[in-house]
Parts: structure tokens; sequence; C-alpha cells
């Protein structure tokens, strides 16, 4: 991967027109004030890439910086995730068109809306799809993916999906996680893979073998672990409220991991013992 990549940079998404930025910004766990400032922050770093769900309780705030910071809408990808359908199709897709207005308003639209988990069963994944599609044949979504999806949940939507496949599949990924074996399937099948937790919530920052790749290229942990996923072909989603943090979170274009530090990175993994949240079951 070049060095001269920047923060701005996209990559296509297989069944939209609209692209997506290599490097996103996490809201998890941030609320109220603290989301407007961080999110505020992210943006003025130059992020151009937000990440919520509806499960983080703060699309409303998300919104509402990215509507009052005076960057054009099509400069900033948006996305957020519906957990579990409502209990009908139709109470499904108004769950999630009530995501979209929270974020853009009534007219507004989100540039990527996923399922953030395949836990409510086939015929909850499917309902949860087709709401998704709809959203798309409306306008409201530019493009659909899903979250913590195995190999059989996106070969199950073959049966019922008129989008196929997703666009973006967001899983754990960092050195200790790497799940081989679903990174290939959707690098081979056009999905984007988007790495939740690829600062392992800064479980591993002491790790000997980071901090020592950290001295060598004199950067910090967390800017080893930013430019290992982008290397990876990943898109990372690092999470902070710490301004500072988040701008040097960013601050990752200026140097580039050899490939045999790659490999000294890749060795790390641990399968299931080295996750965070989930692995994806992929059988």
């Amino acid at each position: 991967m070049s060095t001269t990549l920047a923060i701005t940079d996209p990559l296509p998404l297989r069944n939209s027109t609209r692209s997506i930025p290599r490097l996103g910004f996490g809201v998890y766990r941030i609320h109220g004030k603290e989301c407007v400032q961080a999110t505020g922050a992210a943006l003025k770093a130059g992020y151009r890439h937000i990440d919520t769900a509806q499960f983080y309780g703060n699309e409303k705030e998300v919104g509402e910086i990215v509507r009052t910071s005076g960057i054009p809408r099509d400069e900033v990808f948006m996305t957020t995730k519906i957990m579990t359908p409502a209990g009908s199709p139709e109470a499904t897709y108004q769950k999630a068109v009530d995501s979209v207005d929270k974020i853009a308003g009534k007219d507004g639209y989100v540039d990527l809306f996923l399922i953030h988990s395949p836990s409510s069963g086939q015929t909850g994944r499917k309902q949860l799809w087709q709401a998704l599609e709809r959203l798309v044949e409306e306008g409201r979504a530019k493009s659909i993916g899903v979250s913590n999806y195995g190999i059989k949940h996106i070969e199950e939507m073959k049966a019922y999906a008129k989008i196929w496949p997703p666009d973006v599949n967001q899983i754990e990924l960092h050195p200790w996680c790497q799940q081989p074996r679903i990174d290939r399937y959707c690098k081979a099948n056009g999905i984007v893979i988007e790495a939740y937790c690829p600062l392992v919530r800064a479980n591993k920052f002491n790790d000997p073998t980071l901090v020592g790749l950290a001295k060598k290229y004199e950067k910090s942990t967390a800017q080893i672990l930013i430019r290992y996923s982008l290397q990876k072909g990943w898109v990372p989603l690092p999470k902070s409220s710490t301004p500072d943090r988040i701008i040097s979170n960013a601050d990752v274009y200026d140097f580039h991991i050899s490939k045999e530090d790659m490999g000294i990175l890749d060795s790390l993994d641990q399968g299931d013992a080295g996750v965070v949240v989930e692995s994806v079951s992929d059988d």
C-alpha cells in the first residue's frame, strides 16, 4: 500500500455509486455533549466517515453535528446499524426509517445502513435485509451491508436478496483477532471489510511486540494498529473522545509498515482467544 494515502481516500462499494473512506470514526458508548464534541473534533481533524448505530443511542447527536459542521453533506459518509427486527416487515422498515430521520432529517439519507448482528435468526435476518433494500429503493440509504456476519449468513442471503452481496461486512479485526476465513471470503466477493475494535480497546497497548514496533517507526501503538488495518485492506473504525487522540489516530499516512513487520503482527493472531467482542460463525 502506498504511503501517499490520505484520510479521505475511498474504496468503491460494489452496489453503490458512493465510495467509502478508508478510515472511519467510531462513536460507540459516547453520548450527549461528549458525542457532539468528539464527532466535531473528528470532522475538524479531517475524518469524513462516521460510524454510529441504533444500539449506540447517539444517532441524533451524530446527525446534529454533521448538519451544523458546515461540511457539505455529500462529503461526509454516515453509517448506522439496526440490531433486531420490530415484529413485522412494516414495523422493521419504520424502525430503520426512524434512524435515517434522526441522523439526516425527513428528506435525508445515510450512506450505509448495516444489519448489526445475525442474532435474530434466518427469518429475522431476511426481514431486516428486505427493510434495508426498501430504503435503497427509496433513496434513504445509498448502500447496505451487514456486521458480524459469517460466510453462512452471507450465503444464506442469496435465497431472498435483491441486492447481493452486501456492500460491507463490519467485524472485529486486529492483530490478535484476524478472522482470515471471512476476510478471504469477503475480499473474493467484493465485500468491503470494516474493522471494529482496531485498537483492541487499548487492551494491548503494552504488548512488547507492539511497543517495539511503535518505537521502531516512532509512532504510537494506536497508530501502528490503525496503519496495520489499512495495509490489510480493512476500513478501521477507531474510537476516542479525546481530541488529541482523535487527531493522532488519523496521523497514519506518513509511514509504511514493512512486509516483515506486517508478518510479525500477523503472527500475533490468537483466533477466538484474541476476541474482545465476538468472532463470526462462518461454518
